[in-house]
C-alpha cells in the first residue's frame, strides 16, 4: 500500500506542475478549400489550372524523432473540391534514388508507416473524437482507416475499407500524391464548412515523420487533438451517399482426413449492403456472411493461466468499432466482438447481422446493432444485440454508455432462461493539452440466475508530457460480472483436478511510470526507464498475484532498440493447475519466481531486418528459457520474406513435468500490382499439435471488388498426418 500512496502522490504533483509549466505557443493554422466546378484528373500529373490558383499549406513542423522546428525535406500540400469529391495533392520533396517503399500492398499499416508515404487526416465533424485517414506511399499502395478514441487516446482502424482513388508520380527531386475521396465514403454534417484536417509525411531516407499542424511527441502523428482547419469555401454537398451493395459467390471443396468424411463441395451466396439513414447515419446490413478470406490468426504460445484475444478481423464487425469496443480497459472487456460467430476459434454460422451507426448530432454518435447465430453443434442459435452512445461534454471530455444482450432462442422463440445482458456507463476526461486523461467506469449484468456481486467498477489516470508518463488503473470486478459478449479472462480459473472453471472476483491495480532521456547524440534517440506492478486480489482481501517489472530501452534514430528487464513475481494459484501437460497438477499455493529479459531490434528500413529476444529465470516451482526472434527480407517493392520463431523450455521438478515448445512462423508476399498480391503463411505449433499452411491470392479487379483464391492445409504435428484440406473460390463486387 505504501507503494500505492507514493504513485498516486507522484501523480497528483506532476499534475499540479504541469499547470505551472510555461507552455509554447504554436499558431492555430487553416488551409482554405475551394470549390471547384470541373473535376480534376487524378493522375500524378498536377497539371490543372486549379491547383495554380489555390492556396497551399505552410511549412511542415518535425514530428519525430523530433519535435520542433522544420522539416529538412518539405512538402506542399493543397485541397480543393467539387460536388462529388474532395482533392488533395502533395509535393514531397525527396531525391528519387533516396525513396524508400516496402511492399505495393494495400492496407498494411506497418508497411506504410516504414515507406516514404503522405496521408490526410479529416476530421468532418471538428469534435476531435472520430475521423478518416487516407494515405498513399511513393509506390501507389494505398492506407485507409477509421480513427476513434480508445480510452481517451487516438487510436486508428486500419480494416476500415472503402472507396478513393490516387496516383503517384516521382521526380528527380521530389515525388506527387493525389487523392480523390468521394464525399459519399465520410460522414459528415453537410453544414459544417470547418472540419479538422492534418497532413502527415513520411521521410524514411531521413528517418523521420512531419505535419502540417505541430503534434507534439507524446502523441501519435494522426492524433485527433492536434489538427488544423480545413475551411470549405461553401458548404459541403448535401450527403450523397447511395445505397451500396456488395454480394458475393462462394465456391468451396474440404477433404476432412480426420474424420474419413468424403470431400465436401458448398456453393454459398450472400451478401453485405450500406445505406445511408439521414444525413450521418449509415446502416450496414449482412446476409449470411462469410469470413473465410480474411486474413489467418497468428498464433501464439501461451503458458499463462488464462485465455487470450485475438484481433478482430471480419469485416462486418470492423466499421465504427470504436463505438462498441471502447469500454473497460485491456484486461476487462464488456463488448468484444469475437465472441460473436466464433466458438473456440471455430466459426458458427451467422444467418444476418444489421448495424446502425453515425453522428445523431454533431456532438452525439451512436451505434446499435443485432447478430443472428444459427444453432451449430450444441450450441443454440443465438440473437445479440449491441447498442451504445458517446455524447461530447466539453472539450474532449465525454460521456458515454454500452447495453448488451444475448437471447438463446428455439426456432424463432427466445428461451426465457437462457440469456445474458449488461449495462454500463464511462467517464472520459481529456485536458486541453491532452496530457491529462481519465476514466471512470461502472457496469453491471445480469443472467437468468439473476445473481449478486455482478458488477465491474474502476478508474484510469494518465499523464503523459512526452518524457513522464504517470498511469494509475484501478478496477473491481464481481465473481458474478457475466458477459457472454465480454472478454475478462481473470475471472476465470481452470481448477485441473476437476477440469473445471471458476470464477473469482477480484481487485486490481495497475500503476506504471515511464521516463525518457533525450541526450545529445547522433545515434540514440532516447533511453527509456519503466516501471510496472501489477496487482490482483480476491475481493476477501487474499492475495492472487502480484507482478513487477523494470524495463530499460535504447533506441536509436534508425528505429533500432535495445532492452533489458527485469521481472519479479509471485502468483498464487487458487486451484491445481496443468500448464505444460505435466504427470501432476501444480499444487495450490504460493509461488515467488524472477526472470530476466533481453531483446535486440534492428533497423526496420534495411533489405534485411530482424529481432531477437529471450529470457531466462524461475517458472513456478522450476524455471524457464524463452529464446525467439524474427528476420525479414524485402525484395523493394514487390516482395517481403520472412519467418518467427518462439521457443520454451519448462522445467519443473520430478512429477510436474517438463515441455519443450516450438512456434514456427515462415512468410511470403508477393504483389504483383497494387492491386494483385499473393501471401502464404505457415505455422507450425507443437503446444496445440497443429501444422497449418494458407496461401492466398486476392485481385481487386475494380473499385471494392476482389476475386479471392484462398488454400488451406492442416496437419497434425505428431504422425505429420493430414487433418483436413480445402480450397475456397471467392467472388464480390460492390455496386454503388
Amino acid at each position: 500500500m505504501r507503494i500505492f500512496f507514493l504513485f498516486v502522490t507522484l501523480y497528483f504533483v506532476s499534475f499540479s506542475s504541469a499547470y505551472a509549466r510555461q507552455e509554447i505557443s504554436y499558431p492555430d493554422i487553416q488551409i482554405n478549400a475551394q470549390h471547384i466546378s470541373s473535376a480534376i484528373q487524378v493522375d500524378g500529373v498536377l497539371d490543372e489550372a486549379i491547383w495554380e490558383e489555390a492556396g497551399f499549406t505552410s511549412q511542415f513542423y518535425n514530428k519525430w524523432p523530433a519535435d520542433t522546428g522544420y522539416a529538412v525535406n518539405q512538402s506542399k500540400a493543397w485541397i480543393v473540391y467539387d460536388d462529388e469529391y474532395l482533392y488533395v495533392a502533395a509535393i514531397n520533396y525527396q531525391s528519387k534514388k533516396n525513396i524508400l517503399v516496402k511492399s505495393l500492398k494495400r492496407d498494411k499499416p506497418e508497411y506504410h508507416w516504414d515507406s516514404e508515404a503522405f496521408s490526410v487526416v479529416l476530421d468532418p465533424f471538428n469534435q476531435q473524437v472520430s475521423g478518416f485517414l487516407f494515405g498513399v506511399n511513393a509506390a501507389g499502395a494505398q492506407l485507409d482507416g477509421q480513427i476513434g478514441m480508445k480510452n481517451s487516446r487516438t487510436r486508428p482502424d486500419f480494416n476500415w475499407d472503402n472507396v478513393w482513388f490516387s496516383a503517384v508520380k516521382t521526380h528527380e527531386d521530389h515525388w506527387i500524391a493525389e487523392f480523390a475521396i468521394p464525399f459519399k465514403s465520410l460522414n459528415y454534417n453537410s453544414e459544417q464548412q470547418e472540419w479538422g484536417i492534418n497532413f502527415v509525411r513520411n521521410d524514411m531516407k531521413r528517418n523521420e515523420y512531419s505535419t502540417w499542424n505541430r503534434v507534439p511527441l507524446g502523441f501519435p502523428g494522426i492524433d485527433m487533438g492536434h489538427l488544423g482547419t480545413l475551411k470549405l469555401e461553401k458548404q459541403p454537398p448535401a450527403n450523397s451517399k447511395r445505397t451500396v451493395i456488395q454480394p458475393y459467390v462462394l465456391g468451396s471443396g474440404t477433404n476432412n482426413y480426420a474424420t474419413e468424411e468424403t470431400a465436401d463441395y458448398e456453393i454459398k451466396i450472400g451478401g453485405n449492403a450500406k445505406i445511408p439513414v439521414g444525413s450521418s447515419l449509415k446502416a450496414d446490413l449482412t446476409i449470411n456472411p462469410d469470413f473465410s478470406t480474411v486474413d489467418v490468426d497468428q498464433q501464439i504460445t501461451n503458458l499463462t493461466r488464462f485465455s487470450i484475444s485475438l484481433p478482430e478481423k471480419r469485416t462486418f464487425f470492423l466499421e465504427n468499432s470504436d463505438l462498441f469496443s471502447d469500454f473497460g480497459t485491456w484486461g476487462i472487456r464488456p463488448f468484444f466482438s469475437r465472441k460473436i460467430g466464433l466458438n473456440n476459434g471455430n466459426a458458427v454460422p451467422i444467418l444476418f447481422g444489421a448495424r446502425v451507426t453515425g453522428n445523431l448530432t454533431p456532438t452525439l454518435r451512436t451505434g446499435i446493432m443485432n447478430v443472428h447465430t444459427r444453432a451449430s453443434g450444441d450450441l443454440a442459435a443465438n440473437n445479440y444485440t449491441i447498442a451504445s452512445f458517446q455524447q461530447k461534454l466539453v472539450g474532449r471530455t465525454n460521456i458515454k454508455a454500452l447495453l448488451t444482450n444475448r437471447s438463446a432462442f428455439d426456432e424463432f422463440n427466445a428461451q426465457s432462461d437462457n440469456y445474458n445482458r449488461t449495462l454500463g456507463a464511462e467517464l472520459n476526461y481529456t485536458s486541453p493539452s491532452g496530457e491529462f486523461t481519465g476514466n471512470l467506469r461502472y457496469h453491471w449484468a445480469q443472467t437468468e440466475e439473476k445473481l449478486s456481486d455482478a458488477s465491474f467498477a474502476g478508474a484510469t489516470m494518465i499523464y503523459n508530457n512526452g518524457t513522464l508518463v504517470l498511469g494509475f488503473t484501478g478496477d473491481r470486478l464481481g465473481t458474478n460480472y457475466i458477459s457472454d459478449v465480454g472478454f475478462s479472462p481473470r475471472l476465470f480459473h481452470h481448477d485441473a483436478s476437476r477440469d473445471s472453471l471458476k470464477r473469482v472476483g477480484y481487485y486490481f491495480a495497475n500503476p506504471w511510470f515511464s521516463y525518457s532521456i533525450r541526450p545529445e547524440s547522433d545515434w540514440i534517440n532516447n533511453h527509456r526507464f519503466n516501471v510496472w506492478t501489477n496487482a490482483a486480489w480476491e475481493t476477501d482481501g487474499n492475495n492472487i498475484e502480484r507482478i513487477s517489472q523494470f524495463r530499460y530501452s535504447l533506441n536509436t534514430f534508425n528505429k533500432g532498440s535495445f532492452e533489458i528487464a527485469l521481472r519479479q513475481s509471485k502468483i498464487r494459484l487458487l486451484f491445481p493447475t496443468d500448464l505444460i501437460g505435466g504427470n501432476s497438477f501444480l499444487p495450490a499455493k504460493s509461488y515467488n519466481f524472477a526472470r530476466v529479459e533481453l531483446s535486440y531490434d534492428s533497423d526496420r528500413r534495411g533489405v534485411v531486418n530482424w529481432e531477437v529476444n529471450g529470457s531466462y529465470g524461475g517458472f513456478y516451482n522450476g524455471s524457464r528459457i524463452e529464446v525467439g526472434g524474427n528476420i525479414n527480407i524485402r525484395q523493394q517493392p514487390w516482395g517481403n520474406f520472412g519467418i518467427n520463431y518462439i521457443g520454451n523450455k519448462v522445467d519443473l521438478p520430478g512429477e510436474y513435468g517438463n515441455a519443450i515448445l516450438h512456434l514456427v512462423g515462415p512468410q511470403a508476399e508477393i504483389s504483383f500490382s497494387n492491386n494483385l498480391n499473393w501471401t502464404t503463411f505457415l505455422q507450425f505449433n507443437t503446444q496445440n499439435d497443429r501444422f497449418n499452411l494458407n496461401s492466398r491470392i486476392q485481385w481487386r479487379f475494380a473499385a471494392m471488388s476482389d476475386l479471392y483464391i484462398v488454400f488451406n492445409d492442416n496437419y497434425d504435428t505428431n504422425r505429420f498426418s493430414p487433418q483436413n484440406r480445402g480450397v475456397v473460390f471467392k467472388l464480390n463486387y460492390w455496386f454503388n
